[in-house]
């Protein structure tokens, strides 16, 4: 059953208008000779949140939004820091699906606000929220990093190290796809460290010695020799695993000159796990640092 919602869409311009005419009382020399003025924009503020959620029903977005972005406004008039943080959350919920960089402002103002509050938690929470938009909407990695670094800053300032950890390993990623591949070793080799002693973790720390080891081999060789000999120093587990095996494989390979016995070793490992966009992007920079390599790993 479609309901039809084209009702509230008019219904909430009604109350927005209301509302507007309520402010501009609330601060007319009458309103404020005769007391109430703070009672109207209590009152101004409501009505602006019920308008904003008849815009949603009615699917009116940037409507909802700028409903929300009055209310929060009036939020702070009243002092109602946490209300008006919320309000600020909503809004940017609302223009995420109709205007990508009116959400980012609203969620920065709900940042200031908690971060002000010593709420860094929930703060590092929307910095995550900025940076997916970043990715997903604005195609702008350089800023998604930005705020994934601030967002895994704040959880380790409040000991959750786990999804700080999970900020990090977004930015090793991007940074690693982005040739900064010195930022990526020190980010994987951070996380591997932290998590090598974790029993529940321990799987994961093979993981990201792997993703170093891969940055490493892409700058220079003998770095990677070094480093990979030492990560098995520091986490025996990680000689045994499988990708430690196949990079020895791929570093022989690497040495001997030897295309096709580099794309034998990935495909024998890739027949038991599946190797990512990731990885695969980053063995095929490898590869294509073996002379006369045309360049794919099929």
């Amino acid at each position: 059953l479609e309901m039809d919602n084209s009702g509230k869409e008019k219904e909430a311009i009604q109350l927005m208008a209301d509302a507007d005419k309520k402010v501009k009382s609330s601060g007319s020399f009458l309103g404020g000779m005769f007391g109430g003025g703070h009672h109207k924009v209590e009152e101004a503020c409501e009505m602006y949140c019920r308008a904003a959620n008849m815009f949603k029903m009615a699917k009116n977005w940037s409507a909802a939004g700028n409903a929300f972005c009055k209310a929060a406004r009036l939020h702070m008039q009243l002092q109602n820091k946490h209300d008006c943080a919320t309000s600020f959350i909503d809004a940017g919920n609302a223009f995420k699906k109709s205007d990508p960089n009116e959400a980012i402002k609203c969620l920065n103002a709900s940042i200031d606000i908690y971060t002000d509050m010593g709420r860094f938690t929930i703060a590092a929470k929307h910095h995550i929220s900025i940076a997916e938009i970043y990715e997903s909407e604005m195609v702008d990695i350089e800023k998604a990093i930005a705020h994934y670094e601030q967002a895994a800053d704040y959880y380790k300032g409040e000991e959750s190290n786990s999804s700080a950890n999970k900020c990090l390993l977004k930015v090793g990623a991007y940074c690693a796809q982005l040739e900064q591949y010195q930022k990526a070793i020190e980010i994987y080799e951070q996380v591997g460290a932290n998590t090598m002693d974790n029993p529940l973790l321990k799987y994961s720390a093979k993981e990201y010695f792997f993703k170093a080891s891969l940055c490493h081999f892409i700058v220079d060789e003998l770095n990677a020799k070094i480093a990979i000999e030492k990560y098995e120093e520091m986490f025996p587990a990680f000689s045994d695993s499988r990708e430690c095996k196949l990079l020895k494989k791929l570093l022989e390979a690497h040495e001997e000159q030897n295309s096709d016995a580099f794309t034998e070793a990935v495909k024998e490992f890739d027949s038991i796990s599946r190797l990512d966009q990731w990885h695969t992007t980053l063995l095929l920079r490898i590869k294509k640092t073996i002379q006369g390599d045309e360049g794919d790993l099929k």
